[in-house]
């Protein structure tokens, strides 16, 4: 290990177990090896010399624990504020008020500009009494800025999917109040249905949102009940038939007997409506969907249902199999947010189900999720 060894200086200063007592690799006597912490750890005794420097504090400041172990805090560890003020000359650990027990979890900058997530305690043997150690934990803020950036590209993206259907919204609107009496019937008729379609694109548009900020909080509720998944899919269909779609372009396929299913049926109407919106808009040919009974994902249930959703179209490149459920993944064909495929993993994950993409036997994308059937323990 290359942490520290009971011979650093401080490392038997009063209040220390003596190093027989210690774990391997525990010069600071903290009853761990610090090479096990997620985080990295940096341990000054009395005297603000080094004695501990586990193995993460090593892979976030680039420097070696053998030559930390020993120096003084400020020069083992020389962080910088965001305006360039030297961190432990600032804030004086050892020289500040003796009331301080520590500071918060800040961004500090290591030699060369890199930006650590930093959080001191001061340990004193009593509460206004000298400082007996410090110990510092470094983060690395790679995964914070991962999160902001994916926060960031959410809002610019939905500011630019609702700039839109607002825009038009307000241009028809104001212009039927100011010149109603110019228009036919028709015309009038033609530009509030565009106003509907738009409201309701602006409507879809904050249900994602919402169902996204569950997914990523775990509050998503599924309320179960009955579902025909059959019947589902098949008003699915007739919707796009009533739209202008061939009737001939779906084939459904439902394996029977099928076990009954407990789930919620908007919920599973939304994973149905993206998967298939999915396959017409982007697939081609006929688009496939069979239903059958299969093995229950679930351990504590024998059966399960599995639907499967395929399509004849140029399919999804083995490269980009793995980022399908992601967030504003749109493959190669622009449009929409992007946010569709990554709800409906979330909600049949929610469901306790899984989902997975592949290759259609056509050459096309293959969709397929599989359900428990969650029967309620009454009627178990």
């Amino acid at each position: 290990m290359s942490v520290g060894t009971s011979s650093a200086p401080g490392a038997q200063e009063a209040g220390m177990p003596p190093a027989a007592s210690r774990p391997p690799g525990d010069p600071a006597g903290l009853g761990i090896d610090p090479d096990q912490l997620p985080d990295g750890l940096v341990v000054a005794d009395e005297q603000g010399r080094v004695i501990c420097f586990n193995a993460a504090a090593e892979r976030i400041t680039a420097v070696r624990a053998r030559d930390a172990l020993g120096q003084r805090l400020e020069k083992a560890l020389p962080l910088e504020d965001l305006e360039g003020r030297r961190w432990w000359q600032l804030t004086d650990p050892y020289g500040g008020l003796a009331i301080r027990v520590g500071q918060p979890e800040r961004n500090l900058l290591l030699p060369g500009g890199r930006e650590v997530l930093v959080c001191a305690r001061y340990v004193r043997t009593h509460p206004t009494g000298p400082l007996r150690r410090l110990v510092v934990t470094l983060r690395d803020t790679e995964a914070r800025r991962r999160t902001e950036r994916s926060h960031a590209e959410l809002i610019a993206t939905v500011a630019h999917e609702l700039r839109s259907p607002l825009t038009s919204v307000k241009g028809f609107t104001a212009t039927l109040l100011a010149k109603w009496e110019r228009f036919t019937d028709d015309q009038k008729r033609l530009m509030l249905e565009t106003v509907d379609a738009d409201a309701d694109r602006v409507t879809r548009l904050i249900a994602e949102l919402l169902d996204i900020s569950r997914i990523d909080s775990g509050r998503l509720e599924v309320r179960r009940q009955p579902v025909d998944i059959g019947a589902a899919v098949g008003r699915h269909i007739q919707a796009y038939v009533a739209a202008g779609q061939p009737a001939d372009r779906f084939l459904l396929r439902v394996q029977q007997p099928l076990p009954d299913l407990w789930a919620d049926p908007d919920k599973i109407d939304q994973v149905l409506s993206n998967l298939l919106e999915n396959a017409v808009r982007h697939g081609e040919g006929t688009v496939t969907i069979d239903i059958t009974a299969t093995a229950s994902p679930r351990e504590d249930e024998d059966t399960g249902t599995s639907v499967t959703v395929s399509d004849e179209g140029p399919g999804i490149p083995e490269e980009s199999m793995n980022r399908v459920f992601t967030r504003f993944w749109r493959g190669s064909k622009r449009g929409g947010t992007g946010l569709g495929l990554y709800i409906v993993k979330g909600i049949v994950e929610a469901h306790g189900g899984t989902i997975t993409v592949g290759r259609a036997p056509g050459a096309g994308a293959e969709f397929r999720f599989t359900l428990p059937v969650s029967a309620p323990a009454y009627l178990a």
